[in-house]
């Protein structure tokens, strides 16, 4: 089952520790870019985090979202940094000087100077990395299956529009032999109204037919379209990531698609050819959103 590139996943659970949520989102990209937010004291577990979550995503632009309440076990203690406190004392003691201003410095001034009051953040329970996965992996699961939806309503509207492409083909292979005797029966006339009562060279014609024969011929095009077809076909229902080979299989429908263009010599070949370009043209942006 193919999956989309973009998803979203999200989950939440008080644990012994505090409590965890988790946050996922991710849109396109050609290759996988993972960022993180987290609390600077989940930062040792950055590393696992993205050895895990290569588990869940292959592509995309993805980011995960991390906040964690922790529970306050005990007062946690605040410092007063007493050099540095002296430090900006100093430095008002100055300005006042230098300015002529009155010092009027309450203590609760002094205590909302930077670092001047500090809080030890305690540091991390050895068991909360197992805690911490499973929440970061049911998130992923809920992202994943996410994912999965969206790419069931993808595949279905591109195996819509390959029926579409395979009509269009045999459109193209029902006017291609057409083309061939219009195009005998005008060089036929003209022949006959240039040379009036002449006997016609039939061997001159029939050289003359397969020549443009082998110029307009599109066999070879159409038989390389409907094996595209069929390989996009059956890649859809592949497990593992595709959206690479699908882009690379819709360049090779387009160009055949443009050999076909490009050998068409009347009106109605041309339209069907232009149809067939924009339908694949909408496959392909399709394809951008596919894992």
């Amino acid at each position: 089952m193919i999956k989309s590139m973009t998803g979203y996943g999200r989950y939440e659970e008080v644990t012994e520790y505090g409590k965890i949520t988790v946050e996922m989102k991710a849109v396109n990209h050609r290759y996988l870019d993972l960022g993180m937010k987290m609390p600077r004291k989940f930062y040792p577990f950055e590393a696992e985090l993205r050895v895990l979550l290569k588990d869940f995503v292959q592509r995309g632009k993805v980011d995960l979202f991390l906040v964690f309440e922790e529970k306050m076990q005990k007062m946690v203690p605040l410092s007063f940094h007493r050099e540095l406190a002296e430090e900006y004392l100093n430095c008002y003691h100055q300005m006042e000087q230098e300015f002529g201003i009155p010092f009027d410095i309450a203590v609760s001034d002094l205590a909302k100077c930077p670092e001047v009051l500090t809080r030890e953040e305690p540091e991390l329970e050895d068991g909360i990395w197992p805690v911490l996965k499973r929440c970061v992996e049911t998130c992923a699961g809920q992202f994943v299956l996410f994912k999965k939806k969206e790419g069931e309503r993808l595949s279905l509207d591109i195996k819509e529009k390959l029926a579409l492409l395979e009509r269009l083909v045999e459109k193209i292979e029902e006017r291609s032999p057409k083309r061939l005797e219009e195009y005998q029966e005008k060089l036929q006339e003209k022949v006959k109204e240039f040379l009036e009562d002449s006997v016609l060279d039939e061997s001159r014609i029939a050289a003359e037919v397969l020549i443009y024969a082998d110029r307009i011929c599109v066999d070879e095009e159409t038989v390389r379209l409907k094996s595209h077809i069929t390989e996009m076909r059956q890649s859809l229902e592949a497990e593992q990531s595709i959206g690479r080979k699908l882009d690379f299989i819709a360049q090779e429908m387009n160009r055949e698609a443009n050999t076909i263009l490009s050998k068409s010599n009347d009106t109605e070949m041309s339209g069907i050819a232009i149809d067939l370009k924009t339908e694949i043209e909408k496959i392909r942006e399709q394809i951008q959103n596919i894992e």
